[in-house]
């Protein structure tokens, strides 16, 4: 068979079911039983018992033997970060999130939208002694975090269910919150004022490509006791204009 480069267009039948599978359970934010994932893929009881068997052998899946359903393996977080390391947007983004934290003294990050959350890949550390620490593959809750709101305000979509309150400033009404969202998207960036821990301020702006897609979010966040709401504004303006670069650069 000559060799095109490209990918064979026939594919594997039990492939595509077992990436059925693992869509159901990336979908569902919680643990599912096997009539449920097979109801939710399409796909018979007897077939999805046996996916989900190899899908946890490998890592990809876990079951929960207590209550006999499954929720996505922690394998799946290792191939993401191993996707997100090979990124060329990090290696672009880097020398801006640098410039930001020497401009700021506050740590800054680079998040990376998905289809109902915004994860940290990337983020250059204060020098501060006391100072944010931020983690690569943590989650930034979309509705009480700046970073979390810019996603929102950009296409992203929140789960059913109640909205957690992290601290009692939380937003936790929906129809306070897409108030909040219209604002953000007003005025080109979020902020959150310990929304998510109380002692914890940040601000957010978008990097837009060329079509106005999202396609990243930089965010600065420090200590609430000096990134007051006038350090936030300065900030909001640099990370405004930086972010503008990289999606122009995307």
């Amino acid at each position: 068979m000559a060799r095109t480069g490209k990918p064979a267009v026939r594919q594997v039948e039990a492939v595509q079911r077992a990436i059925a599978v693992l869509d159901v359970l990336a979908e569902a934010h919680g643990d599912l039983g096997t009539n449920e994932i097979a109801r939710r893929a399409g796909v018979n009881v007897s077939t999805v018992s046996r996916l989900l068997s190899t899908l946890v052998e490998g890592g990809l899946v876990q079951h929960l033997p207590a209550s006999g359903r499954y929720r996505l393996g922690i394998r799946i977080l290792q191939l993401a970060g191993a996707a997100r390391e090979n990124l060329d947007l990090r290696a672009l983004t880097r020398p801006y999130l640098e410039e930001l934290t020497e401009l700021t003294g506050e740590t800054a990050t680079l998040s990376m939208p998905g289809e109902y959350d915004v994860l940290t890949v990337d983020y250059a550390q204060s020098e501060a002694s006391v100072r944010s620490v931020a983690a690569i593959g943590r989650n930034s809750v979309a509705h009480a975090t700046a970073v979390g709101k810019v996603f929102l305000a950009w296409g992203g979509t929140l789960p059913d269910g109640e909205l957690v309150p992290y601290t009692d400033r939380t937003i936790t009404d929906r129809a306070d919150l897409e108030q909040e969202v219209e604002h953000v998207r007003a005025r080109g960036w979020a902020q959150s004022l310990g929304e998510r821990e109380p002692e914890l301020n940040a601000v957010a702006a978008p990097a837009l490509d060329c079509v106005g897609r999202l396609v990243a979010i930089i965010g600065v966040q420090g200590p609430a006791a000096r990134f007051t709401p006038r350090a936030m504004r300065a900030a909001a303006s640099l990370v405004r204009e930086r972010a503008t670069l990289i999606g122009k650069s995307s």
